[in-house]
């Protein structure tokens, strides 16, 4: 069992039961003791796991609150903006979690939506800034964008789902592994048999350049050869439909080329729209194209269930949230990066 699995596995097991014996766990693994202690102490570095004498156990049962104050001065309720690009693809589970987070600390959440346009989420700040925010939580509009300017704000903040460079003053982040659900999803199809493993990414994709180092990080891991000059991305964007149905085109017709076995689709949307596409050309799923899509939103309910990569967008809002308040009580601790990692949720098309 590849380390990634056994990671997956051990945290499936604390969330089930809170707690796990190295021992007992490496015997039901059939690995050794020595191997299970090492991946606690991986996960114990990531801040996903806690360890304890002889085993692990989940952060929350063994720390204590965060103290961060819950009020300000003079009894008003603290309040935390939070700015996300949409309120309805991947975030509404982020926006969830950071409401439950906030909502247990009695901290009041406004919500800004910039609709990945970078003036309105200027914009989106500057109201919420002078509404008197204690703290901002941002989502920016791109993957490389300039975030300097947040640091300017006045005011805690924290990354959401977005990775800046290491030098913006203050920056710290909660994120999804995405280059570790990638790698995830190509083990899995690897694991059903299957060699030559396409990638179908949509370059515009904020997460989109994580998603592909982990596929060609995957495929090198086990030896097995990526698509030349990985012809296989979508490029063209929904605004220009033709182009784009001619992408989706070119990949069916490698397919029935025999050209590719399996793929990794991100996002559900596209994995989804293949469906229809393959079965006109009288190829099925999963006997001739295995499919993992990325994201999880609606990927179940596709005619075929498909199998996908699901990131704790829930976990991420929560952590944020947990992560500004920390700072808000404790100015003067280390900046945090936190990632936290996907699973994958197994369906019929990879079956």
């Amino acid at each position: 069992m590849h380390a990634e699995d056994r990671h997956q596995a051990i945290l499936r097991r604390l969330r089930e039961r809170g707690s796990l014996r190295v021992t007992d766990f490496a015997e039901e693994l059939r690995v050794s003791a020595v191997t299970v202690r090492r991946d606690v102490e991986a996960l114990a570095e990531r801040g996903l796991v806690a360890r304890v004498h002889g085993g692990a156990q989940l952060p929350d049962t063994t720390r204590a609150p965060v103290a961060a104050p819950a009020r300000r001065p003079g009894g008003a309720p603290l309040v935390f903006g939070l700015v996300v690009p949409t309120a309805d693809y991947y975030y509404p589970e982020v926006i969830k979690g950071a409401r439950e987070a906030a909502a247990a600390r009695g901290i009041r959440l406004v919500l800004g939506i910039s609709q990945y346009r970078p003036d309105e989420e200027r914009a989106q700040v500057r109201q919420l800034l002078a509404h008197g925010i204690d703290g901002l939580l941002i989502a920016p509009c791109g993957p490389a964008v300039d975030q300097d300017w947040a640091a300017a704000l006045g005011v805690p903040f924290a990354l959401v789902e977005r990775r800046s460079t290491d030098d913006v003053p203050g920056a710290e982040r909660v994120v999804t592994d995405h280059a570790y659900g990638a790698r995830l999803a190509v083990r899995h199809l690897a694991g059903t048999g299957r060699e030559r493993i396409g990638l179908l990414l949509r370059a515009d994709s904020p997460h989109g350049a994580l998603v592909r180092e982990g596929y060609l990080g995957g495929l090198a891991s086990l030896g097995l050869p990526a698509p030349e000059g990985l012809r296989f991305a979508i490029t063209a964007p929904e605004t220009d439909p033709l182009r784009r149905d001619a992408q989706l085109d070119e990949f069916t017709g490698a397919v029935g080329a025999g050209l590719l076995d399996a793929v990794l689709v991100h996002n559900d949307h596209d994995a989804i729209a293949l469906l229809p596409r393959l079965r006109a050309r009288g190829l099925r799923v999963p006997d001739d194209l295995a499919i993992v899509a990325y994201d999880d939103e609606v990927a179940a309910l596709a005619d075929t269930p498909l199998t996908a990569v699901a990131p704790p967008k829930r976990a991420v809002g929560f952590a944020a949230v947990d992560l500004l308040s920390a700072r808000l009580a404790d100015p003067g601790r280390p900046r945090h990066h936190l990632s936290i990692l996907p699973e994958l949720n197994h369906r019929a098309s990879t079956q």
